[in-house]
């Protein structure tokens, strides 16, 4: 016989296990089925730990410039295997928190590969070799993503590296080649860099984080060529070749001239797949669009009792988007099982922030000042410098700017975009200002603490509208 719930969670990370916490808060009986650690890629190997490497290589550039606020440090150096290993007891102690979670809500877990075999029927494998059935009313898809290998070179984990490589290198790279200019691939070339590797970074596009606005990308790529990274756009790498003591590649220039070099290590950063595959998606008739799952605004798929979120679904393939779309699916299920109480709604896209944890930082919420003009709007943009903000000064932190872009008609705020120091702790502002929908005069009317960064934030709104103070 199967054991029965009213939900079974098919993945725990960040979408799935607050799914499951969700529909659990909400009565109902919930079970969460994950095949390798509770928490998911971005608890244990993404987020996270990523973000305890990166405080690591900011510890030690500030210990480089030390004598810049008035101390002394001699000859500042580093332990990858310390940096590592500090970043995944973060990782471990987060794992352990979703662990106790689970307790906590009391939702059953199950170790294995799962697999939907009907509508309403889920079949574990274990690593002991047992099967378990599961059967419940709905069934979330929150399985996730992987990242893409190169299809002429595969990495290997010795010379060329995914994520998960770059972070528990086997050694540390001295020259670093970085395939892939998001978040991911600029946040690994920025961490090596700043512990002393040289980082080329190419990018097919035409410019960095090319999601950002373009200001902000013309920024980060000015700001890491002054910290010594070699940043190729409109370029590409056309062979990949791991050796004994490195990787040879022939990258093609934006001049259209080819030519080899050679790294000690490569890390690609080209983008994701879903894990899609060999969960019975095909025999239900689950649909997709290029191996992502398709859904309602709801996080429902064309098949009753099955819903999917995350990064198995469409774009932004974001933690926190997925996060959201959890307890959006757990309250739409609570409510289709009769609870009243209960009143899902969807998230727009635009309001959801991205961020970019390389220093200086990136991040962004809404429609870029192209976009905004592309869709037919008449725009008031306001664009305030670090430069001119005294917490920023103090900090030593003067590289960047805040930009933000109105509707000049009704005063809404369309998108605002950042680069500097904590701009993704700034962010928030922003992107509550949107779901709430305010408009210019409240963001004007609005109190910010001096001296903090964020009265950057303010400026930037007050420069739109021809009312800036400081510059």
């Amino acid at each position: 016989m199967a054991d029965t719930y009213d939900l079974i969670v098919l993945g725990s990370g960040p979408g799935g296990y607050v799914a499951a916490i969700r529909a659990a808060q909400l009565g109902l009986r919930t079970a969460i089925v994950e095949r390798e650690l509770l928490g998911g890629i971005c608890l244990n190997w993404g987020c996270i730990p990523t973000k305890a490497l990166l405080r690591s290589a900011e510890v030690l550039h500030l210990m480089k410039h030390a004598d810049a606020y008035g101390l002394s440090n001699d000859k500042p150096s580093f332990d990858i295997g310390k940096v590592v290993a500090r970043s995944r007891a973060v990782a471990k102690q987060l794992n352990q928190g979703v662990t106790h979670l689970m307790k906590k809500n009391k939702i059953a877990v199950v170790m294995g590969e799962g697999k939907l075999t009907e509508k309403d029927k889920l079949s574990v494998a274990g690593a002991d070799g047992k099967t378990t059935e599961l059967q419940a009313k709905h069934i979330i898809v929150a399985t996730g993503a992987r990242a893409r290998d190169l299809p002429f070179a595969k990495a290997d984990g010795k010379r060329i590296w995914t994520y998960r490589h770059a972070m528990t290198p086997p050694d540390m790279p001295t020259e670093l080649l970085v395939i892939g200019s998001g978040a991911i691939g600029i946040e690994f070339a920025s961490f090596y860099a700043d512990l002393g590797a040289r980082v080329t970074v190419v990018e097919m596009l035409d410019r960095v984080v090319p999601v950002e606005d373009t200001e902000v990308s013309d920024q980060l790529a000015k700001s890491l060529k002054k910290q010594g990274l070699t940043i190729l756009t409109s370029a590409g790498v056309e062979s990949l070749k791991p050796e004994a003591k490195g990787v040879a590649a022939v990258i093609k220039t934006s001049d259209g001239k080819s030519g080899e070099q050679r790294f000690s290590h490569c890390i690609v950063a080209v983008g994701i797949l879903p894990n899609t595959e060999n969960i019975g998606l095909e025999a239900l008739g689950v649909k997709t669009t290029k191996g992502h799952i398709d859904t309602d605004p709801l996080c429902r798929t064309n098949v009753p009792g099955i819903w999917a979120i995350g990064d198995v679904t469409a774009p932004p393939w974001l933690a926190h988007k997925a996060s959201h779309e959890g307890v959006t699916a757990a309250e739409a299920i609570a409510q289709e099982l009769g609870n009243k109480d209960v009143h899902p709604h969807a998230t727009d896209p635009k309001n959801i922030p991205g961020c970019t944890y390389c220093r200086p930082q990136v991040a962004s919420v809404g429609l870029t000042e192209a976009k905004a003009k592309e869709a037919g709007y008449e725009v008031k943009v306001g664009k305030f410098p670090a430069i001119g903000n005294g917490k920023a000064i103090a900090l030593g932190e003067v590289e960047g700017f805040v930009k933000t872009v109105f509707d000049a008609k009704t005063g809404e705020l369309l998108g605002a975009h950042m680069i500097g120091a904590e701009v993704t702790e700034l962010i928030q502002g922003y992107t509550v200002g949107k779901t709430a929908e305010l408009v210019e005069t409240d963001f004007i009317q609005t109190v910010f603490p001096h001296p903090t960064l964020s009265e950057m934030m303010h400026e930037s709104v007050l420069a739109a509208f021809g009312r800036v103070i400081h510059i």
